[in-house]
């Protein structure tokens, strides 16, 4: 769940020294109402990239649901731990380095892309297209707000539904499914708001392919192709 920025590695060096504290903090986090969400876009044993997948809680829960899991993290010493949770090896990489090509139905970004800065971000999210097959599906989180800022040793890049909406400009092979505000799932930090959002980098192949036997859309905003 941490992304490195590119200058001088702020967030890695922070997950490294804090690797014990932070999976102790998150590998037990109940997050299985969002994970449900960007499931029920993808087919049984599909292939997903955890992509900054930090404790390797929800790589864990995917691979225990039968999907295909790939993890990438940029700290070694949180992939290390991410590696005895989830049962797979994690791959020591940032968003900024990933060069796949349609090799997966979804990936999830939770809470990760929030360390990438904002310039970097149109750049980030045509990697992540590329790297989805079409049809594909992805999942990101952001905590609530519009800009960067430095807290508690990291670097953070908030974004509101209008700032996404800048974001996404740069990104035009990508079509927003869903947006929607949660509260914080940890105890004590309920009252911080996250931005979540469900992007498809080809809307009509995943209409095709989330069409139920009655033909009823399993898509949430009543597009029909």
């Amino acid at each position: 769940m941490s992304i490195a920025t590119t200058e001088p590695d702020l967030n890695i060096a922070y997950y490294e020294a804090q690797a014990d504290r932070f999976f102790a903090e998150t590998a037990e986090v109940d997050m299985s109402a969002l994970r449900a969400r960007f499931l029920a876009y993808l087919a049984p044993g599909a292939r997903i990239l955890d992509a900054g997948c930090g404790s390797g809680r929800d790589a864990r829960a995917f691979r225990e649901l039968g999907y295909c899991v790939t993890a990438m993290e940029p700290s070694r010493r949180l992939a290390t731990l991410a590696e005895s949770c989830c049962g797979l090896r994690v791959e020591r990489l940032r968003f900024q380095d990933i060069d796949w090509c349609q090799r997966f139905d979804g990936i999830w970004a939770c809470a990760s892309l929030l360390h990438v800065p904002m310039v970097e971000l149109p750049n980030v999210l045509q990697r992540l297209s590329r790297a989805l097959r079409s049809g594909g599906v992805l999942y990101a989180s952001f905590k609530y707000g519009h800009g960067e800022r430095d807290s508690g040793g990291r670097r953070f890049t908030d974004l509101d539904e209008a700032a996404l909406s800048e974001r996404l400009q740069w990104a035009p092979e990508l079509t927003t499914i869903e947006i929607w505000v949660t509260a914080d799932r940890r105890v004590g930090r309920e009252a911080e708001r996250w931005l979540n959002v469900l992007l498809a980098n080809d809307v009509r192949e995943l209409l095709r392919n989330t069409m139920d036997e009655a033909g009823a859309m399993k898509i949430k905003n009543g597009t029909e192709v």
